[in-house]
């Protein structure tokens, strides 16, 4: 239980110290809000500040807005005196509304979302941000327009690798520069210089950071709530019909029509009848005398139907009628089936006659009409014709009008409006005129074999428009005929609104006033009256009495007649003595009904012949229904008596059934006429239940007892009882009902609350049934309208009626009065004096008068007569307890008034079992009316200036605590088992809290949110699930913080140090920001850093976040990623709305509000291991590049990496989370941790600078390289994306996708309930509780805003892309103010050194990125100063900065972007400048600028030499108008430097132009680099950009060479340096793993000594730099399949590690050396080249015509392939006809070939080996590796043609030698040599008959074997006789002995190895023979005949020697080539 005994803190703190640590896990008492608010009065704190210390005075207001009228005639009762029933209703209709609202709520979360809409708005105006990668962007499309000519220049390259020194000079000085900036060379003090930089970097400074940033997401937003809509009358889609001409064949007599919808499956009538009258002016005279006048509403002729439940059963059904005549339907109608106008001459006659009889009937009988014809419209066919198939909700998106629709969805507000012509109408049968009939005749006509179709239509022409009824119709009346607004012109033919009767029931309360009554006779049965009793019509009277003359005009007229009737008949159905009816009769029911009033039915026999002494009409029964009994209205269905005779008098209030003695009645007194009433009232509810209790309530207001009720007489005694029965039994009504009348159900209740009524001078304590019967009734609402809820389960039903209706109810002595408060919010003077007489003859205490009428509230407050101390809360005389009785003075005539807040708080607290239950299940009801109860309370007593403590009694806030702490132990108990519960519990606990702060002593409240953190917090620690509770509390604490003033709430202003004296002292409270300083000692600033105890004290609610926030950056396990969400986006709502807020613009306000956050700034320190990272791009994968994070420089090795691999220390603490550190808490995914970085950079940009500095100049080096780093991220994670990255990617739509992947795991690992997740987001509910409609949306909703928001408008993109910029460049500002608050603080500390190198490495990060030109400014600015400062740290340190800061600067200098350039020109000028200062060279910062220069031009996509060209010119200027060093070598050493640069640029400019041809992109950087060879710096710089090209395009053998060349390059100088045992001897040592390697070996010591300043000094010529270099390689190796030489590479690693002992690196090595060998073991797949000879020719190629060389390409490439790459390429460059591929690979002849065309030769080429070398080569990788030689063969005959036949084919082979072998550090090797050797036909044989021989005996020996493989092979060998088959080689070559000597040999080897060819046959056979199956012995035995076939016709030939070789050889022979070499072998080289 909390009570009020707290003091504030700050007051009752005895001990001196500073606070003991608390745990965060612990909440802290709150500093006493009220106490420390009185004693530091605002009136102090001068200027904008003032507004943070106190809520504003006008902080509630009361509205009351006056209701809308739909009708221009309010709809009030005419007459004056009502019934207490009509009173009431026309009070909750009529009363203005009353709303109580929180003035400056809008400026809170909770109605003004975040939205993306309202985001827009503020980003309006924007500057656009210059980025040269949207520049870039711009040029190249303009480039890619230039004409195509430039592509076609030829591609020649000056043989040297340099262009000539003259000409480039002349190039650079005809240049022009760039702008020189002012005061560059001026040398300015230090201080002076940070001051203007600081004040050049506020100007023009964006002021809300999140405004850039995407609004928060809104499915986090739990505080949202909307205010409820206004009740309004309930309407459903609405069509409007025209009636718009009816015509006949014949035109005899009028006809009159009526229209009504019908629901054939609800067998239901679901409108009220429209009647039209179409006829003739002619026509409607023949009835003149009938109808003397004629109003205007009965003219109409078009109506709007409302239709709630559109389905497709509706039809709507047009009935016509005539006036009375003689003869039944079927005769009268005869005519209309047969005769036709047209057809006149021919019936002329009978159609006179016709006419006459019509003319009789209707001056007769015209008041009498009959049936004559009926149709329908299937409204369905109408829509489902219509093209736009919207759904339901395009029209109507608000509460009612979401239905869910059967299976078809129809649509009744959106289709094409139709005209119909209704040409076939049916005959009325008489017999068969109900309503039943209508029905089974409805569902007959949808059948297509209708039984109607088969009958005789009456042919008529009926014309109706049919369309949606536009929003506001003109000249419309409502049902009740007022005028709808707006009606200009009351003389217009008028529209008519049709009563919607719906086919189900409606859940809207009603809120105007109608009062209609609808009879239907159905039926009468006089068979069994004697005498004529045929024609029957009804009469139809309202009686007010029983005398003829009291018959009321409230009938309505049809059409064409006057508006209200007294009486109304049947239609007659001709001589029918049971007829059936089925006329409508439509009255108002007046608003004071008494027991008299009456519906009085009078038969009446028409005679339809005028005969004598016959009256028109004879009365033939009576009968009647009373319409009130009990104090109910009468309605239903009747089944009455008729009496023949008049009623006797006073028959009115008795029922028909009761047997009146002397009567005389029909068939006995049995029930022979049948009558259905219906009521259409907002007034009387037709529900007993309902009826019941408010009739006692009547009875008890007017004290009318006795009071007979049915069966019971209420008196005094029973009333009570009666009454709390009656409460009790209203859960049994029905719910609709209950709605309908739902805000008179509930102020009644809350009346009998707050007046308990007195009964026989005892006041009677309704408190606890009314409480009981108010929970049970909206728990019932809400379980039967789930769709009807809003996101936190509260109904709108029940919200609006809060909002709008609900006001404490004034006694009714004084309604006057209580109309005076009206918009005054003033309170009115006599408001309580006028009360005050009656108050003091009441009571004899009160006899004085009161002072003031606050006085008199506490007397009566005080004079409750109980004392409410806590020992009865059980008892029985608790209020609501079975013996609570006041006692008052029985004369009393003031009642006593109880306040609703207090007994509904009371209620609740002392409520048991199910009540109870209820009660929490809609505990946001109760809270709401709780809270508009105490404010309304506050207005009506005008205490609204009293201090807070005093504004409620004690006793009241006592429950309010006993209820929440209840409140908030259910939710700690019950959250695992009642989920959706628990949820809605929880925020309408935290809605409710919030709202009483606005309201009750705030440190009390405050106590509350203590104690629900503390149930929590107990509960936490034993919950199995704590996820699920740790969301509900950040819920919880959201909504709370959600609060309008949450800033004051917080005490901004507060200081943290505990003051001296008791009393805080005023002035250590006013401070302001500047003098934050003077007073705080340190240990003060760091507790405004720290989740301290003052912090969390003081700063209450922004402790609470916060330490939300840090608890759960710290919490592990499944779930946590949902509650990090939840957690980070309170805050940055909340920031949002602070930044959006404008009470808080001025930056001094933004200060101290920043103040509350600072805590943030250490909690995202700590947690930066978890946050994503966002250095690591796709490149990773390739090549790290997390340093050089451009995203156009693919730099190969970033030193980060390199320095990972090689496992030596990062050299600074770049990056150390990232790669060493594990995460070992939950990371954070890529959205929250950007939110988080956003909300950390909006506390940095607000938070008081001096305060800053103090704090970190408290940091230890650790933590200040911390928030270096953290700044280094948050640099990387607000990059500008550029306008084409923000075209690809749609952030909306991914950031959705992510988090729906995220919720489902949520759901799936079961943190949060699943169902109730899925059911919260797919709540776009539907009011109609059916379940159907939830899962019909649920596709819908989910992803809709996907859909939307895929494509956005060009506009869009741009200003997104404006968005973007600005953010970025807020972001990159916002660090660099850090970056310069940490130099300042830095200087003094005696740890600056490695902390400014940490600066300055978060600034060549942020300038590595892509940053807008105008932070580029500012940051070379801050640079400038760096270096100006403290020039030592580049130039004495390592030097990896400088060299970093050099590429950085010049990739500047080459920006498109102008601004950028001479920016990026002066500091690189500076820097040189400095440099030589110190050491009067520059050497060092030399070096740098040319490796960068040389990296950046190898690398970068667009780059641009003409901008470097400027920027080199602008540095020759600054150095010509240097003064200060015009004297020195500087400015010679200037110009040769920049000389030298812009020789390396036009260098690379070639290499622009090859951009496309990536071969002849490495051969220019293979030159380049080789141009380089003496300084191996640059070399170095070349070979990494080729490993970096390779590896883009996938060749990772060559990425791999080039690695290991740069290993070699490195391992060379080393050797030079230092002579170490353990590193590799040069070059020399890496030849196993290449023999190009020894063209790295160092040119000569006497060219180079390392030890030169600035050679050799990059950071790769280090131990650390080669192990880095081989550890790359065998990645590349390992990535290209290359295992085996993973091998070599390690063998060189392997004993560098060893000497360093460093196992861990030993173990992954072997372990690398392990997986390699084993996939070597396994045979993975190892893909390795496919070679091809590529001959030029042509002089279009430049230097490349006639040369040779050999291409490697990647594994089964085809030739085609190839072919087609090389053509398409040099195709686009010389023009389509230009190019031609020369197709055989014959030697080219040169004269044949045309001079203007450029030919291609392009053959396949195979590795070839000699034999020797095979012995070596064994494995397919030895096969693939170190090649040098290759082999390709062309066919050709001596004629010239390729193919002949055997004996005159030869062969040549042609053998080619590359320069170096493959894989090299390029794809493509030049040929250096060639060598034919030519096959004459024999040896060609031989190769042919060996490889068959070859082929038969792997297949024989296959293991596992193969027989498919066996028996193709040998059906090759053995099963052909075809030619050239083995056969015929023999007979070619071996029948005769060859003539030439030469070719013995030759013969001999053919026939030896046709001798082997057999044998191995036969093997072949055996073999086959053991793996066939019975199913192929045939084949078998085929294939044996076949062999031996063979065999034989071979024999002789194979046994035939030459004898010449079996003798010795003459000497001469010796000389002849061995066999395999042709004797025919031509060499050119």
């Amino acid at each position: 239980q909390v009570t009020r005994d707290y003091g504030s803190p700050q007051l009752s703190k005895k001990r001196g110290g500073p606070h003991p640590p608390l745990p965060l896990t612990e909440v802290v008492e709150p500093v006493d809000f009220e106490e420390y608010v009185s004693s530091h009065a605002p009136g102090v704190e001068p200027g904008p500040l003032r507004q943070l210390m106190e809520f504003p005075q006008d902080d509630l207001e009361l509205l009351q807005l006056e209701k809308e009228c739909t009708t221009l005639e309010p709809p009030m009762p005419e007459e004056d005196t009502l019934d207490s029933r009509v009173r009431d209703a026309l009070a909750v209709y009529t009363d203005d509304w009353l709303i109580i609202q929180r003035k400056y709520q809008h400026f809170s979360t909770m109605h003004s979302p975040h939205s993306s809409e309202r985001q827009k708005d503020r980003q309006r105006g924007l500057l656009k941000q210059t980025f040269e990668l949207d520049e870039a962007d711009v040029a190249e499309r303009q480039d890619d327009q230039v004409d195509d000519d430039a592509k076609r220049r030829s591609v020649s390259l000056d043989e040297t690798p340099r262009g000539s020194w003259a000409s480039s000079i002349f190039d650079l000085k005809n240049s022009s520069p760039d702008a020189l900036l002012p005061s560059v060379l001026e040398r300015t003090a230090p201080d002076d210089m940070d001051r203007h930089n600081t004040e050049a970097r506020q100007q023009g400074r964006h002021s809300d950071l999140l405004g850039l940033y995407p609004p928060p997401d809104e499915d986090e937003a739990v505080e949202r709530c909307s205010l409820p809509e206004a009740p309004k009358e309930h309407c459903g889609q609405r069509i409007l019909v025209k009636c718009l001409s009816l015509k006949f064949e014949i035109e005899i007599e009028p006809i009159f029509g009526s229209l009504a919808l019908y629901d054939v499956k609800e067998k239901k009538k679901i409108s009220e009848n429209f009647y039209f009258d179409l006829n003739s002016d002619q026509m409607k005279g023949m009835l003149k005398p009938h109808t003397p006048q004629v109003a205007i509403s009965t003219l109409a002729r078009s109506a709007i139907f409302s239709i709630t439940y559109p389905s497709a059963d509706i039809f709507l059904v047009i009935k016509l009628e005539k006036v009375l005549q003689q003869g039944d339907i079927g005769e009268c109608s005869e005519p209309y089936m047969v005769m036709k106008e047209s057809d006149s001459s021919k019936n002329k006659e009978k159609l006179e006659k016709l006419r006459l009889q019509a003319e009789q009937s209707c001056s007769r009988l015209g008041r009498f009409r009959m049936p004559f014809a009926w149709t329908a419209i299937h409204l369905f066919n109408i829509f489902s014709k219509r093209k736009s198939h919207g759904t339901w909700n395009e029209k109507k998106k608000k509460g009612f009008e979401r239905m869910s629709v059967g299976d078809e969805m129809c649509n009744f507000a959106t289709f094409r409006p139709a005209t119909l012509t209704v040409t076939n109408f049916f005959k009325q049968e008489g017999d068969r005129l109900s309503d039943e009939d209508l029905y089974k005749f409805l569902a007959d006509m949808r059948r297509p074999s209708s039984v109607l179709r088969r009958l005789r239509p009456v042919t008529a022409k009926l014309k109706i428009d049919i369309s949606p009824a536009p929003d506001s119709p003109h000249y419309c009346l409502s049902p009740e005929l007022l005028h709808v607004k707006p009606y200009p012109d009351p003389r217009v033919r008028p529209t008519k609104e049709v009563l919607e009767f719906p086919a189900r029931y409606v859940y809207t309360p009603h809120t105007t006033y109608r009062n209609l009554l609808y009879v239907y006779p159905q039926s009468v049965n006089f068979n069994s009256r004697q005498g004529s009793v045929r024609n029957i019509a009804v009469k139809v009277q309202f009686m007010a009495g029983e005398d003829p003359s009291q018959a009321l005009p409230v009938i309505f007229g049809k059409s064409s007649c006057a508006e209200f009737l007294t009486e109304t008949y049947t239609p007659v159905i001709y001589h029918n003595k049971s007829p059936e009816f089925y006329e409508e009769t439509k009255m108002k029911i007046p608003a004071n009904l008494t027991d008299n009033h009456h519906l009085l039915f009078t038969f009446y026999h028409i005679s339809c012949q005028p005969k004598q002494n016959t009256p028109l009409e004879t009365p033939v029964g009576y009968t009647w229904i009373p319409l009130m009994q009990h104090g109910r209205l009468r309605t239903g269905s009747f089944s009455l008596p008729v009496s023949v005779e008049k009623p006797p008098p006073s028959y009115s209030v008795l029922t028909p059934d009761v047997q009146l003695p002397g009567m005389k009645w029909v068939d006995n007194h049995k029930g022979v006429f049948n009558v259905e009433v219906i009521a259409a009232s907002s007034v009387h509810t037709q529900d007993p239940h309902l009826d019941k209790f408010f009739t006692l309530v009547y009875v008890l207001e007017e004290y009318s007892f006795p009071f007979r009720l049915k069966d019971v007489i209420i008196t005094e005694a029973n009333m009570e009882g009666e009454l709390k029965a009656s409460m009790a039994a209203l859960k049994g009504a029905l719910l609709d009902t209950c709605i309908r009348f739902l805000h008179q159900l509930l102020n009644k209740l809350i009346q009998l609350i707050v007046y308990p009524p007195v009964i026989a001078g005892q006041i009677v304590n309704l408190g606890r049934p009314a409480f009981e019967a108010m929970a049970l009734l909206v728990n019932q609402i809400h379980k039967n309208l789930e769709g009807n809820q809003d996101l936190h389960g509260r109904n709108n039903l029940l919200a609006s009626y809060i909002h709008y209706c609900f006001r404490l109810p004034t006694s009714y002595e004084m309604p006057v009065q209580y109309a005076t408060i009206s918009r005054a919010t003033g309170r009115p003077s006599n408001l309580f004096l006028s009360r005050s007489k009656s108050i003091s003859n009441s009571n004899p205490d009160l006899a004085t008068t009161p002072v003031s009428p606050d006085e008199e509230v506490q007397r009566i407050i005080g004079n409750k007569g109980i004392d409410r101390s806590h020992s009865w809360v059980n008892s029985a005389y608790a209020p609501g307890g079975s013996r609570s009785v006041l006692r008052r003075n029985p004369n009393s005539s003031c009642e006593l008034k109880q306040l609703l807040h207090e007994e509904l708080a009371l209620q609740w607290v002392v409520s048991t079992s199910t009540v109870r239950e209820a009660s929490l299940q809609q505990a946001w009801f109760f809270f709401q009316l709780m809270t508009k109860s105490m404010a309304h309370h506050l207005f009506l007593t005008s205490k609204l200036e009293t201090p807070r403590r005093q504004r409620f009694p004690d006793r009241f806030v006592d429950d309010i605590a006993a209820l929440v702490c209840a409140v908030s132990a259910d939710i700690a108990s019950r959250y695992h088992k009642d989920v959706e519960l628990v949820e809605r519990l929880n925020s309408s606990l935290a809605f409710f809290l919030n709202d009483l702060l606005s309201l009750l002593d705030r440190g009390f409240v405050f106590n509350l949110i203590r104690t629900y953190h503390k149930q929590i917090a107990n509960k936490l620690q034993t919950a199995q699930n704590p996820s699920s509770l740790n969301a509900l509390r950040i819920d919880f604490t959201r909504i709370i913080c959600s609060h309008e003033h949450y800033v004051i709430l917080n005490l901004p202003c507060s200081t943290l140090s505990p003051p001296a004296s008791p009393s805080p002292s005023t002035s250590s409270t006013t401070s302001q920001s500047s003098a934050f300083s003077s007073l705080l000692q340190d240990q003060g600033v760091a507790t405004m850093f720290d989740l301290s105890f003052p912090f969390r004290q003081q700063h209450f609610l922004s402790g609470l976040l916060l330490t939300e926030l840090s608890l759960i950056l710290d919490l592990e396990g499944e779930g946590v990623f949902f509650l990090h969400k939840k957690a980070i986006s309170a805050i940055h709502s909340l920031l949002c709305s602070h930044d959006a807020d404008p009470r808080y613009k001025d930056p001094q306000v933004k200060a101290h509000v920043a103040q509350l956050y600072l805590p943030l700034i250490p909690i995202v320190l700590e947690s930066l291991h978890q946050l994503h990272d966002f250095y690591s791009s796709p490149a990773w994968a390739r090549h790290a590049h997390a340093d050089n994070a451009d995203p156009d420089s693919n730099s190969t090795i970033s030193q980060s990496v390199a320095m990972a691999i090689a496992g030596s220390p990062l050299p600074h603490s770049l990056c150390v989370c990232l790669y060493q550190a594990g995460r070992q808490s939950s990371s954070l995914s890529a959205e929250c941790s950007r939110t988080l970085l956003v909300c950390f950079l909006w506390v940095m940009k607000n938070a008081d600078a001096a305060l800053l500095e103090r704090w970190v100049s408290n940091l230890s080096v650790l933590q200040i390289t911390r928030l270096l780093d953290l700044l280094h991220l948050c640099v990387s994670c607000f990059e500008y994306k550029g306008k084409k990255t923000l075209q690809r990617i749609n952030s909306l739509t991914f950031k959705k996708s992510q988090d729906m992947k995220a919720r489902l795991e949520e759901a799936i690992l079961g943190t949060i309930g699943a169902r109730q997740e899925m059911v919260r987001r797919c709540r776009e509910r539907s009011p109609y509780g059916s379940h159907e409609s939830v899962r019909w949306r649920k596709n819908v909703t989910l992803w809709r805003q996907n859909a939307d928001r895929v494509d956005k408008s060009k506009a869009d993109m741009e200003q997104e892309s404006v968005v973007d910029g600005n953010l970025a460049t807020e972001a990159s500002l916002i660090v660099l103010d850090t970056l310069e608050i940490i130099v300042k603080t830095v200087v003094a500390s005696e740890s600056k050194e490695s902390v400014l190198g940490g600066v300055l490495r978060v600034l060549l990060h942020s300038m590595a990125g892509n940053q807008s030109a105008l932070f580029l400014q500012h940051c070379f600015t801050t640079q400038r100063a760096l270096v100006f400062k403290f020039p030592e740290m580049l130039f004495e340190e390592e030097t990896e900065l400088c060299a970093d800061l050099c590429l950085r600067l010049l990739r500047h200098c080459s920006s498109s972007v102008a601004s950028a350039r001479s920016h990026a020109s002066a500091s690189l000028y500076l820097l040189m400048r400095q440099n030589f200062e110190i050491g009067n060279n520059f050497a060092r910062v030399k070096m740098q600028v040319t490796m960068s220069l040389s990296s950046l031009v190898g690398t970068s996509q667009n780059f641009n030499e003409d901008h470097l060209r400027r920027s080199l010119k602008t540095i020759l200027m600054y150095a010509e108008e240097d003064v200060d060093l015009r004297d020195t070598p500087f400015p010679d050493q200037v110009k040769d430097l920049v000389f030298n640069l812009h020789m390396i640029l036009t260098d690379t400019v070639k290499m622009k132009e090859h951009q496309q041809d990536p071969e002849m992109l490495i051969d220019l950087m293979y030159r380049i680099a080789k141009g380089y060879q003496n300084s191996p710096d640059l070399r170095l710089t070349w070979l990494q950009n080729m490993a970096g090209k390779h590896s883009e395009r996938g060749n990772h053998a060559e990425a791999a060479h080039c690695l290991v060349h740069s290993a070699a390059l490195v391992a060379e100088y080393l050797n030079m340096l230092e002579d170490c045992r353990y590193l590799p001897i040069g070059c020399v040592t890496f030849q196993n793993i290449s023999s190009n390697i020894l063209e790295e070996s160092a040119v000569s010591d006497d060219v180079l000594s390392p030890e030169e300043e600035g050679i050799c000094a990059g950071k790769y010529f280090s131990e650390s730099g080669l192990v880095g270099l081989l550890e790359q390689a065998a990645a590349s190796f390992n990535m290209g399949a290359m295992y085996e030489a993973i091998n070599e590479v390690y063998k060189i690693l392997l004993p560098i590690h060893e000497a360093n002992k460093d196992f861990k690196k030993l173990a992954t090595v072997h372990g690398k050396l392990q997986e390699a060998f084993n996939k070597v073991c396994n045979q993975v797949s190892q893909m390795f080249g496919t070679y091809f000879r590529v001959g030029f020719y042509g002089s279009h190629f430049g230097d490349l015509e006639e040369q040779e060389f050999v291409y490697k390409e990647p594994s089964i490439t085809k030739l085609a392939e190839i072919s087609h790459r090389l053509e398409e390429f040099y195709s686009t460059r010389f023009g389509d006809d230009v190019v031609e591929i020369i197709k055989d690979s014959s030697p080219v002849d040169r004269n044949k070939l045309d001079p203007n065309k450029a030919y291609l030769q392009i053959t396949y080429v195979e590795p070839y080996f000699d034999t020797y070398e095979l012995k070596e080569r064994i494995t397919y990788f030895d096969k693939n590796y170190n090649l040098r030689t290759f082999m390709y063969c062309t066919p050709f005959t001596l004629d010239g043609r390729a193919h002949g036949d055997l004996h005159e084919q030869y062969k040549r082979k042609t053998i080619l030698t590359t320069s170096h072998a493959f894989p090299y550090i390029k794809t493509r090797i030049n040929v250096i040599h060639k060598e034919e050797i030519i096959l004459v036909p024999i040896e060609v044989a031989i190769e042919d008959m060996q490889k068959k021989t070859q082929e038969l005996a792997f297949a024989t020996n296959q293991d596992p074997a193969d027989s498919k493989m066996l028996q193709m092979v040998l059906q090759g060998c053995v099963g052909t006789t075809v030619n050239q088959g083995p056969l015929e080689v023999a007979q070619v070559f071996l029948s005769d002995i060859p003539d030439d000597p030469k070719l013995y040999r030759h013969h001999n080897k053919l026939r030896l190895c046709f001798k082997d060819f057999t044998k191995r046959c036969e093997d072949a056979l055996k073999k086959n023979k053991t793996l066939i199956g019975p199913d192929q012995r045939e084949y078998q035995r085929e294939l044996e005949r076949n062999y031996n076939k063979l065999k034989e016709a071979l024999s002789p030939l194979i046994n035939r020697k030459i004898p010449q070789l079996y003798r010795p050889l003459p000497a001469q022979s010796t000389q002849l080539n061995s066999g395999s070499r042709s004797s025919f072998r031509r060499v050119d080289c």
